[in-house]
């Protein structure tokens, strides 16, 4: 079990009803005294946070603020008296960063921009930053973060830039930052996202086809959203030095692949339709670990297959219980 360092005995976490969020809150809340969760609600769930958290009887102290991270006000009070933030809130699509890039900007760029300050204001001196592979962009993989980022998005980009303010607000201001590049993560409480194996699974439960983009070749490292909470909490952790890690298992899988292992899981075949390919996404990706392997001690437990029968189980209890 990750313990965090003994000054660290509050923790704010922006974007706290989100997917990886829930699991995150649920995962601190024997860590640390209190937890101060902020989110607009545009896409999080607070009844389903409050269900986790009354499973959970924590004796830690959980407090909400809703709030958007793009108003520097209500962000510099929501980072009053805590010591740590994990900054998760974003606006996450590559696809709807293309619909439409300056909002994309004003929640991820300028955002981030916004707790960056807060934090320096308050002198806070972790900052965790949720990044994303999509700041590497176009790259042979496996990925490292040696490797000159190319954005293939507005998406990667804004992620990208958040990054440069992340490793400038560390240089300027001292401030220990740490830059998280998510793969593709899935997991519980994910119903209401539109990456591929929360809407594959939710398509198998519904009987109705999965849409594949292109022929199904192109490949993702696709990450159990428990494995990316181990890397947040060992980001907490003291000793861990600034800079970004990429988060993933590793492991290059295909659409296909994804599909064929889905379908192990249900028992049965799922029908399947085929539209072009999308501009802005990459074609093939996976990521090279060993960095966050050795200064974090981050370790996947999760393979393809465990975390896919554990989230739809997930699934399949929510739609018994809905």
């Amino acid at each position: 079990m990750t313990e965090l360092p003994k000054g660290i005995r509050s923790v704010l976490v922006t974007g706290g009803c989100g997917f990886v969020g829930i699991n995150l809150v649920t995962s601190l809340a024997s860590r640390c005294n209190r937890i101060r969760v902020f989110d607009d609600l545009s896409s999080g769930d607070l009844r389903a946070l409050k269900r986790e958290w009354s499973i959970r009887k924590s004796t830690t102290r959980l407090e909400f603020i809703r709030g958007d991270v793009r108003e520097r006000q209500v962000v510099e009070d929501a980072l009053r008296d805590v010591d740590a933030v994990v900054h998760l809130a974003a606006q996450p699509g590559v696809i709807s960063s293309i619909e439409n890039p300056s909002f994309d900007y004003s929640v991820n760029v300028l955002g981030t921009f916004n707790v960056l300050e807060a934090a320096r204001n308050s002198e806070i001196r972790k900052v965790v930053f949720a990044s994303s592979n999509a700041a590497a962009g176009k790259q042979t993989p496996p990925v490292s973060e040696t490797v000159a980022p190319h954005p293939a998005s507005p998406y990667g980009a804004s992620k990208l830039a958040a990054e440069g303010y992340c490793s400038a607000y560390h240089e300027a201001f001292g401030i220990g930052t740490i830059v998280l590049r998510f793969a593709n993560a899935y997991g519980p409480h994910s119903t209401h996202k539109t990456s591929v194996i929360a809407r594959f699974l939710s398509l198998s439960l519904s009987g109705t086809p999965l849409t594949i983009y292109g022929d199904g070749s192109q490949t993702r490292d696709f990450v159990h959203v428990e494995d990316l909470c181990q890397a947040i909490l060992l980001a907490l952790a003291e000793e861990a030095p600034s800079g970004a890690y990429q988060i993933g298992t590793g492991v290059e899988t295909s659409v296909n692949e994804l599909i064929s292992t889905i379908e192990q899981i249900v028992g049965r075949n799922l029908p399947r339709r085929h539209l072009p390919a999308r501009h802005g996404e990459v074609v093939r990706t996976y990521l090279d670990i060993s960095k966050a392997r050795a200064l974090l001690g981050y370790s996947p437990q999760f393979s393809l297959k465990e975390g896919l029968e554990n989230t739809y189980r997930w699934f399949l209890n929510r739609v018994r219980t809905s």
